[in-house]
């Protein structure tokens, strides 16, 4: 059992699942831009916004006649919208394989009253999409952002379907391929796989959802800053960067760095590149150790950005307390910030591992987590 520490340390430590770590070299000179004191209607703020919605179109390869819009509350907000929006005149099936999804669960169940099928996996696992009737309106998260486990592939979901999918992509939106044409309503916030600044969602609506929202009216009333429709007509503006609320124009300046450096990358297959590559730094280095392994189940649906692992070693006494210690440890040397599991996850350690993330940062975090478990399974021998 090794205990000396590493000599090479990542350059920037910070692995949390969000908001995630800035684009590389970032520097707050990056938003002198920002038109700041302005209001987000002049016309130097509505460009802004209009940018940001048509470089998110381009970077991510969202279709034409998709419509965009840049939504209060983070991703929470944009999923909220959705839910509470479009969901009604059809049966609803609820997909959940982690808390976030368990949370869009209780919405629809106990807050929206519906009567809907839920069909749950364990952390680490995805339920089957093969029992999914996709006639129903379907609600799922693309990316087990605190399970560490993914959608694979939107194979399984018919383009003949008659129900809308409904997709939080949060962590999973610029770093995994998303088939636009099997989704319906995309969500997600900047602040993940880009590294932007909180509080903004963007939300993406296939013509399917937009012609549900000029055709159905919700038996609950609406709060304004979900309303998307007047006159049973869309409120087009919302999706040409006239947002319902104020935006901060600064967050928005730090989004179109963020995308304009994803151009550089060549776009969203540079971007998947990098998490791959960083993910796949995790993966070769736990294989084959018998004290941790990954929480996935499948290697077909592991996640590519929020990589959650699980200690092994049956010396483990209190495996919550171990996995807290560790976490803590890596942190007081400055070598992980944030990479404890998510508190309602198995306990363990979450590496982010996306596009703004350096594979070399991520390999040199690994010798690490070694030192680190070595240094607590110590410190529990003579606490014993």
């Amino acid at each position: 059992m090794s205990m000396t520490a590493p000599a090479a340390r990542p350059v920037n430590p910070r692995f949390s699942s969000g908001p995630c770590a800035k684009i590389p070299n970032f520097s707050l000179d990056m938003l002198a831009d920002a038109p700041l004191g302005r209001s987000h209607r002049a016309a130097i703020g509505k460009s802004k916004l209009a940018e940001a919605i048509d470089l998110t179109r381009e970077v991510l390869g969202v279709p034409a006649d998709y419509r965009i819009g840049i939504v209060p509350a983070s991703d929470t907000g944009a999923v909220e919208m959705a839910l509470w929006s479009l969901l009604g005149p059809r049966h609803v099936e609820m997909l959940a394989w982690e808390s976030f999804g368990e949370g869009w669960v209780t919405d629809v169940v106990k807050q929206l009253k519906l009567d809907a099928t839920t069909r749950k996996a364990p952390y680490g696992e995805i339920v089957d999409f093969a029992e999914v009737d996709f006639n129903n309106d379907v609600v799922f998260t693309w990316n087990g952002t605190t399970s560490g486990v993914r959608v694979p592939n939107g194979d399984r979901i018919p383009a003949d379907r008659e129900g809308l999918t409904i997709c939080d992509a949060t962590s999973a939106a610029f770093a995994m391929d998303l088939p636009f044409d099997k989704l319906d309503v995309v969500t997600f916030s900047w602040q993940k796989v880009l590294g932007g600044e909180g509080a903004h969602g963007v939300l993406i609506l296939s013509p399917r959802a937009v012609a549900r929202l000029e055709s159905y009216t919700p038996a609950w009333p609406l709060p304004k800053i979900f309303r998307m429709t007047k006159g049973g007509k869309l409120i087009e503006g919302i999706f040409k960067g006239e947002t319902i609320n104020t935006p901060s124009m600064l967050c928005v300046e730090d989004y179109l760095v963020a995308l304009k450096w994803a151009q550089t990358l060549g776009g969203q297959k540079g971007l998947e590149a990098r998490a791959n590559a960083n993910s796949a730094a995790v993966r070769d280095f736990i294989a084959g150790k018998d004290w941790i392994t990954d929480l996935a189940v499948d290697p077909a649906t592991a996640s590519t950005t929020s990589v959650c692992l699980k200690f092994t070693d049956p010396r483990i006494k209190d495996g919550a307390a171990f996995a807290k210690a560790v976490a803590k440890r890596l942190e007081k040397e400055g070598v992980a910030l944030d990479a404890g599991a998510y508190r309602d996850a198995p306990a363990g350690l979450r590496i982010w591992c996306g596009s703004t993330v350096e594979a070399s940062d991520v390999a040199a975090l690994m010798p690490w987590i070694e030192y680190a478990f070595n240094a607590e399974i110590e410190a529990q021998a003579v606490e014993a």
